[in-house]
């Protein structure tokens, strides 16, 4: 039986429970009364249950759909503004002992090599990255206990943070990496990672099971209740995220909710961020196989679902999806993309994009320079900011701000100050003239007489080269 406070995977990823939601959903899509009252409801900026939201995704109303669109828009601005956090993944190692099939680094793919990063190349990676102008990171290994154990992940993170190139410096580094236990995230913790995500791929637990056939990420229950470790551990920022087009998406997204429901209901904070990759090609896996994956239309709704349901949360979106599908989403939920990314291990130290380590196939190829312009252009403000978690602003703290939306006393400063950063040592000279009359705008929109002077002398003080990393 459903319970979101129980601690099993089992109980908080019922089954049946979300049988009955879809079967719900299905019963009432076309039940228009009962859809308004689901939609005011939401107009609150409280949230949605998993199975509301569930309707809301069922609904093929156009007239209802365009009314999901527009407060899933309404939603975006109201949490985040116009603001786009930007992040790079940092492959280490594509070690692996695991058999997850729709993965090209299952332990028995033999036509990949294999590559562990050593310190000396984590650094030449990191400075690479930082002379792109990067401040956050999101580091990626396969698990092997032998090649990458906990010990390595430690002191790479400590490395990351250690290397000051120029003006650069990355400020932020999440942790991707397998399930582990209670004990390893007080390490990762007092190591200063920021989030830690970790995608479930799939809450189904039979196709889990077919999916991941063999490797310690076979067993179900210990992945799913990976979470709760975490925050047991002392991390309160965490990220969850499914590979959408495994199995069937309602089903998926059912279950991504409630466990968002459960996080929230044990531990008084759900996920800093929600995750939405796609299935995609990639070395030794055929996309064409799986039968459930979901096309551009279905994908936007998704995004717009999980924006209406969990207003309050961070959700990302990578290269995997193209410069179009990128676009469409941005304003229906999307508040983090990744720029100018290499899914290689060791991919940023070399001029052509390698591709005989990647983990899939990059569909976004363009420049962080690019993708920054481009975000201009759609009056998008691109952000570098970290302070938050460098301010303790994190897990039920900085949930409670951005409940109540104080958090935009804070993020359209510092994410201003972090573009113009950004423009000083790194941009394009046409990027900076772009970014220089978009500051100038946004300012406007700081109605804080003393936070708009103090912006304005450190934005000075960042052109003028007499510092940086201001925060509010």
């Amino acid at each position: 039986m459903y319970d979101p406070k129980s601690m099993r995977a089992e109980d908080f990823i019922d089954d049946q429970e979300i049988l009955d939601s879809l079967k719900f959903a299905d019963e009432n899509k076309d039940n228009e009364e009962l859809i308004d009252s689901i939609l005011n409801k939401a107009r609150e900026y409280k949230g949605l249950s998993h199975r509301e939201a569930s309707l809301l995704l069922a609904c093929d109303i156009e007239e209802k759909n365009e009314e999901i669109f527009k407060l899933a828009k309404e939603i975006k601005k109201e949490f985040y503004g116009n603001r786009i956090v930007l992040f790079a993944p940092l492959y280490l190692s594509n070690y692996c002992i695991n058999g997850c099939v729709y993965c090209p680094y299952h332990g028995i793919n033999k036509t990949i090599p294999r590559k562990k990063l050593t310190q000396e190349e984590i650094k030449a990676e990191v400075i690479a990255l930082q002379d792109m102008g990067h401040k956050r990171l999101a580091i990626e290994s396969g698990e092997d206990p032998i090649n990458n154990p906990i010990e390595y992940i430690l002191e790479s993170i400590d490395t990351i943070y250690s290397i000051k190139h120029k003006n650069g410096a990355i400020r932020r580094v999440n942790v991707n990496i397998a399930a582990t236990s209670v004990e390893n995230y007080k390490r990762l913790h007092e190591a200063g990672i920021g989030t830690y995500i970790l995608f479930q791929e799939t809450y189904h637990k039979k196709a889990y099971k077919e999916l991941h056939p063999t490797g310690p990420k076979s067993d179900y229950a210990y992945h799913t209740e990976a979470m709760d470790r975490a925050m047991e551990g002392g991390i309160d920022d965490v990220g969850l995220g499914v590979l959408f087009g495994l199995d069937k998406y309602r089903y998926e997204f059912a279950g991504l909710l409630m466990h968002a429901e459960h996080l929230e209901a044990v531990f008084g904070v759900g996920p800093h961020t929600i995750s939405v990759p796609r299935i995609c090609p990639a070395e030794d896996v055929d996309v064409k196989s799986f039968s459930n994956a979901i096309d551009d239309d279905i994908f936007a709704k998704l995004t717009a679902c999980i924006r209406i349901a969990v207003p309050y949360t961070g959700m990302i979106v990578s290269t995997r999806e193209s410069q179009k599908s990128r676009e469409r989403v941005l304003n229906l939920g999307i508040s983090q993309i990744s720029g100018g990314s290499r899914t290689s291990v060791g991919g940023y130290t070399k001029e052509i994009r390698p591709k005989d380590t990647v983990q899939f196939d990059v569909s976004d190829t363009r420049s962080l320079d690019e993708v920054i312009s481009w975000l201009m252009d759609m009056d998008y403000i691109p952000s570098f900011c970290t302070a938050c978690y460098r301010e303790g602003r994190t897990g039920d703290r900085f949930m409670s701000l951005c409940k109540s939306r104080q958090i935009q006393n804070c993020c359209l400063p510092n994410a201003l100050m972090t573009l113009e950063e950004y423009l000083m040592d790194y941009a394009t000279d046409k990027t900076r003239e772009k970014g220089e009359r978009l500051i100038v705008e946004n300012m406007k929109d700081i109605t804080n007489p003393r936070v708009l002077d103090i912006l304005k002398d450190n934005l000075e003080k960042i052109r003028s080269g007499r510092g940086r990393d201001f925060r509010f």
